[in-house]
């Protein structure tokens, strides 16, 4: 529900987007693409040059105040989010003669606007999840319901879902994750610095508060939410860091269901995997099997009611979005202005246009929204014109690695067989995803959203134990992002992404490039990231590198490593090179097939004039600096530098262009300035 539908499969994925709070503006950008006057002339381009090219559009887009985090990502989402609006209030006023995918999108927009019937609901749409987790007894009751909510699409303790297998990744396997938390990182309930004590404080009395809005006494409510804490901290320590759980191979760990037992013998798994609607399995892939340790001895040194707090808290804290005002308000207290730094809640039908069309991780009814928005908003000829620039920049990536001095004629030749493997994914899905057993209604948002999660988590159950469809995609169509999934080799890139600044029918060739193709790089690039090196060019968790080959790119990657970390981020806080290694890697990469493949479609064409006073190489790396300005909340930047894969975006556009010779050439740059430092990392 919400944002809560669990995709193990996407826990997989390298996805290119920078993560954090997205929205509409007020209106959309009036220049949504490159240009030449969000560049700040005052700045040195070899000084920063984040700063140069964005520093104009940094000081004349403000952030919004019911945002955490705004830039040009966002900008598209923006005009995306514009465009579903208008979907979705069609969908709405036509009550009659509608098609069946009309219905549904339109009514369940129309129960999320219907905020005078949420009012008068007030929580009585929560309460017979909450008596049900109250009328558990036992251990085994509490199994049960644990196995319900992965059932109904709810987060819980032990989270069971679908992932490719690593060891035959043209199949799906039972894959047991780790539990769900209500802080946005593990360690923020294990470590004593200020930051931590002060959000543990913080969501201390949220939950509280969250509790009494039901009818709860403050003292009920406040042992309830310290019962809370105390499961969730044990959840917490007994997880994968983020980075971790980065490494594809310590979350391989298949085994039989004998062997799952003497993992957690508390735990009756084939009734779990029954009654969380799975099919029957006899092997499972457990991502981290200390995980299974530490909560099957959990469960018998905690106490029955602080599980039953922690599982009674899952369903509040996901309900919550979906009940009256008090609990909006105070969830948008903590998760928006605590956690986030963000001073007004979005408004409501942006609001109700995520709920109905999906957010990141969340597709909701998205599909049926994305047919209408691929057949309306994106031709032909810019899946045409994407598929080009594919080529172009798989050409160049071949060219990159036949030239490679580090690695040897063995590891080469099967990268080449990956590169020449990977599938590729344009725009939208072939075919279209069945809804047919979705129930919406246009008066009950909450039964409606609980029928489209249950749905999914139930469809998700089904792949378990069978191929994968390949044609199966993991993102909608108009989601601003791109994704490259190293189990299935493939990379996919939505018609929502393929629009200004990434790309722009009406720009030259060195914009596009810059833009779209370094995405497009990028992507390509994760196959041969820190992770997707693992695997091999059908998907298999494999090592096919040469030892000396795989020392000489983990020399490579630790060169990138210590450079990212050494990035200051705000204060004393600075990136952390492990976390987004894997990003900063595809970055570099990207960029640089990128910019060959400009090279080769150029020298076709003879020399270049020059475009508002650049040359085609200036504006290429101009293209790239401008994707990725920004403006963000102190809170929001220090958060995402402790949880987000992704480097911010000053750093995105800075560090790989630190590490270009093409760069420095193209902005005359001498060595030892800031743009051009002595120790530049290279792998790809």
């Amino acid at each position: 529900m919400g944002a809560t539908v669990r995709r193990v499969v996407v826990a997989f994925i390298a996805v290119t987007a920078v993560t954090g709070v997205v929205g509409a503006q007020t209106s959309p950008s009036a220049s949504p693409g490159f240009n030449v006057a969000f560049i700040d002339r005052s700045v040195n381009a070899c000084t920063d040059f984040y700063q140069f090219a964005c520093g104009n559009w940094i000081s004349t887009h403000p952030l919004p105040s019911d945002k955490a985090r705004y830039g040009r990502m966002a900008e598209l989402a923006d005009r995306n989010e514009v465009i579903v609006h208008d979907i979705l209030e069609r969908a709405a006023a036509k009550t009659t003669g509608r098609t069946a995918s009309e219905q549904k999108i339109g009514d369940y927009y129309a129960s999320c606007m219907d905020q005078a019937a949420i009012e008068r609901k007030g929580a009585a749409p929560a309460m017979p999840l909450l008596r049900e987790v109250d009328a558990i007894t036992d251990r085994a009751s509490l199994l049960r319901v644990a196995a319900r909510f992965n059932h109904d699409g709810f987060p819980a303790f032990i989270q069971v879902g679908p992932a490719p297998d690593a060891r035959n990744s043209s199949m799906f396997i039972a894959t047991i994750g780790q539990g769900s938390l209500g802080l946005p990182d593990r360690d923020l309930y294990l470590k004593d610095d200020e930051r931590s004590l002060g959000l543990r404080k913080e969501y201390l009395a949220h939950v509280q508060k969250m509790f009494e809005l039901p009818g709860s006494t403050p003292a009920a409510a406040a042992a309830t939410a310290q019962a809370v804490i105390d499961a969730e901290t044990a959840v917490a320590r007994a997880s994968y860091d983020r980075v971790t759980i980065r490494d594809p191979r310590k979350r391989d760990n298949p085994m039989t269901l004998a062997e799952l037992a003497q993992l957690a013998p508390l735990v009756d798994f084939p009734a779990f995997f029954r009654e969380a609607g799975a099919p029957a399995v006899t092997r499972v892939n457990v991502i981290n099997p200390q995980y299974l340790r530490d909560i099957n001895a959990a469960l018998s040194t905690l106490p029955l009611d602080t599980w039953k707090a922690y599982t009674k808290w899952r369903a509040l804290s996901t309900l919550a979005p979906l009940l009256s005002s008090p609990f909006e308000n105070e969830r948008f207290r903590f998760v928006g202005k605590v956690l986030n730094g963000q001073q007004d809640m979005r408004p409501r039908w942006k609001r109700c246009a995520a709920a109905v069309a999906g957010s990141p991780g969340d597709d909701q009814l998205g599909e049926i929204v994305g047919e209408v928005f691929v057949r309306d908003y994106f031709g032909a000829d810019a899946k045409t014109r994407m598929a080009e620039l594919i080529a172009a920049l798989e050409r160049s990536l071949d060219r990159n690695i036949r030239a490679l001095e580090w690695m040897g004629p063995e590891t080469k030749q099967r990268a080449l067989e990956k590169l020449t493997a990977i599938n590729h994914k344009i725009g939208a899905p072939d075919t279209w995803r069945d809804f047919s057993a979705v129930r919406i209604s246009r008066d009950d948002y909450v039964a409606n959203a609980h029928s489209v999660t249950t749905d999914d988590a139930q469809r998700q159950m089904k792949w378990i134990g069978q191929p994968i469809d390949k044609g199966l995609w993991l993102m909608t169509p108009q989601t601003v992002n791109a994704y490259y999934a190293p189990p299935l080799n493939e990379i996919a890139f939505p018609a929502g992404i393929l629009q200004p600044p990434f790309f722009d029918v009406t720009k030259d060739e060195a914009v596009n490039f810059g833009g779209a193709g370094a995405v497009i790089g990028h992507e390509l690039s994760h196959g041969f990231d820190d992770q997707g090196r693992k695997f091999d060019a059908t998907g298999n968790l494999t090592d096919w590198w040469t030892p000396a080959d795989d020392k000489a790119f983990r020399d490579r990657a630790a060169c990138v490593s210590k450079q990212y970390s050494a990035y200051p981020v705000i204060g004393d806080t600075k990136l952390n090179g492990d976390l987004t290694l894997g990003e900063n890697v595809a970055d570099n990469a990207g960029v640089h097939i990128a910019y060959y493949a400009l090279m080769e479609v150029l020298a076709q064409k003879g020399p270049q004039p020059l475009i508002d006073g650049f040359t085609p190489d200036q504006r290429f790396f101009l293209s790239w600096a401008q994707a990725w300005c920004e403006n963000a909340t102190d809170e929001n930047i220090r958060r995402r530098a402790q949880e987000d894969f992704h480097s911010n975006g000053k750093w995105r556009a800075n560090g790989v262009l630190q590490n270009s010779d093409e760069f420095r050439k193209a902005f005359g740059c001498q060595a030892g300035t800031p743009m051009a430092p002595a120790n530049a990392c290279r792998v790809w």
